[in-house]
């Protein structure tokens, strides 16, 4: 990924659209990936409680933002 705005990132920011996680897991970063994932399935699978719900909508949204703001260490460093 070459810096924020540039395709790669508006392609992590989609696949997070559709899966939250996804979009980190295609910028490399597994744990990132893996702890969006789990947080956010666990807050929709209690939907029920509404509370969950509402936290895990804008855990969603975070995991978006995130993937399309992401600029690498080695990038920002050249």
């Amino acid at each position: 990924m070459s810096q924020q705005g540039s395709a790669g990132n508006v392609l992590a920011a989609v696949a997070s659209v559709i899966w939250p996680g996804l979009g980190q897991l295609l910028q490399g970063r597994l744990l990132a990936a893996f702890l969006f994932f789990c947080i956010v399935g666990t807050c929709y699978f209690l939907y029920f409680l509404v509370i969950p719900l509402i936290i895990g909508g804008i855990i969603h949204l975070w995991c978006i933002i995130d993937a399309a703001k992401f600029t690498s260490k080695t990038e920002s460093a050249s």
